[in-house]
């Protein structure tokens, strides 16, 4: 078997979808390896048996993050949401840095910083960020891919402005972790969620912090952030763990179980495989809007494709059998491994019908 051959048969294994989904950069689907998983470790509680395997789960889960994002596995610590990782960087800086952003990137990766109040929040243009950075300026916060409309940073020349002016630099991979190569070692700081292109459930993301911890105080620390965690359950944590572990929060037990599993999955496929892949049907997208006389916004090398003033017909497309989002009017659809020819040429026929 080519290798194409075995990509195939390994995701039609895999993903038996009921619908033409193309809404990943909303939620990712869960390969059967996964929901098998999840049903395992509902039973160890359900039958009352040890939660061991759950444990370990949680540090497969770790070491295969810092293999994906090119970092050694002590930089990586877990948590529950992006935002939850802003705010423990937000709550590091001193009243009145400056942190520099793009214009309408996601949330989660603005909205700690503006809630301090105390610090100067500045949005540029996502083109002009890297040009932006200043001397005074401490850190830059963006998105890799962004969630609206697909564009992707320029990651290279923001990491050269920032080291030129002394800032530090916080990325959130979400929209791009699982088909975007990923170098989380360039930056000081980055984050993702396991929910879209990592194909994991909800409750789980990483935080990707500098050997040195970059200044982080661990103000979220419980038992688990211990060096023995199961000997800090009482009284003050005696010693903090001496890797980015000392940021985790309590894992989420289950997410982690079928986490693994979807991990596995992505470094079996190969992340450039996977992007080829998408990337492929993005463009076969584009090529058919352009025949619909129809522009999506710029957003070259990506999997997600932004179609303004179709967003309307998202209610439509649903009714059809079709995954999409409605982000600001535009029609947001977005390309993964279990994707086909097929599902293009479905979304492109109910939109030109």
């Amino acid at each position: 078997m080519g290798g194409m051959d075995t990509f195939e048969s390994l995701v039609r294994a895999e993903f038996t979808p009921k619908t033409t989904y193309l809404n990943t950069a909303s939620n990712g689907l869960l390969p059967a390896r996964a929901v098998a998983a999840l049903h395992e470790a509902a039973l160890l509680r359900a039958e009352g048996r040890p939660l061991t395997p759950l444990h370990e789960d949680v540090e497969a889960c770790r070491a295969a993050y810092a293999r994906l994002a090119g970092v050694p596995v002590a930089r990586v610590a877990l948590g529950a949401s992006v935002a939850a990782h802003t705010g423990l960087i937000a709550a590091s800086l001193p009243a009145g840095a400056e942190v520099l952003t793009a214009e309408d990137d996601f949330t989660s990766v603005l909205n700690p910083f503006h809630v301090r109040g105390d610090l100067k929040v500045r949005a540029v243009p996502l083109e002009r960020i890297a040009e932006s950075v200043r001397p005074g300026t401490a850190l830059v916060a963006v998105s890799a891919a962004q969630s609206a409309d697909g564009r992707i940073a320029d990651l290279p020349a923001l990491r050269e402005a920032a080291r030129a002016h002394g800032a530090r630099t916080y990325v959130d991979f979400s929209q791009a972790a699982g088909w975007l190569p990923t170098d989380a070692g360039a930056h000081d700081f980055s984050a993702a969620v396991s929910f879209k292109w990592l194909l994991g459930p909800h409750g789980a993301a990483f935080l990707v912090v500098p050997e040195d911890f970059g200044g982080l105080a661990p103000i979220l620390a419980g038992w688990v952030a211990g060096e023995e965690p199961w000997d800090s359950c009482y009284g003050p944590v005696a010693e903090l763990a001496r890797s980015a572990r000392r940021f985790d929060l309590t894992p989420a037990l289950f997410s982690y179980a079928g986490l693994r599993r979807s991990l596995e999955l992505i470094e079996e496929l190969g992340v450039a495989e996977i992007g080829a892949h998408a990337l492929a049907l993005a463009d076969r997208f584009r090529a058919g809007l352009a025949a619909l006389g129809r522009e999506p916004l710029p957003a070259p090398g990506s999997a997600i494709v932004s179609v303004p003033g179709l967003g309307s017909r998202q209610g439509e497309l649903a009714a059809a059998g079709v995954q999409v989002s409605d982000r600001s009017g535009n029609l947001r659809a977005a390309f993964h491994l279990y994707n086909t020819p097929a599902d293009v040429d479905r979304l492109l026929d109910v939109l030109s019908g």
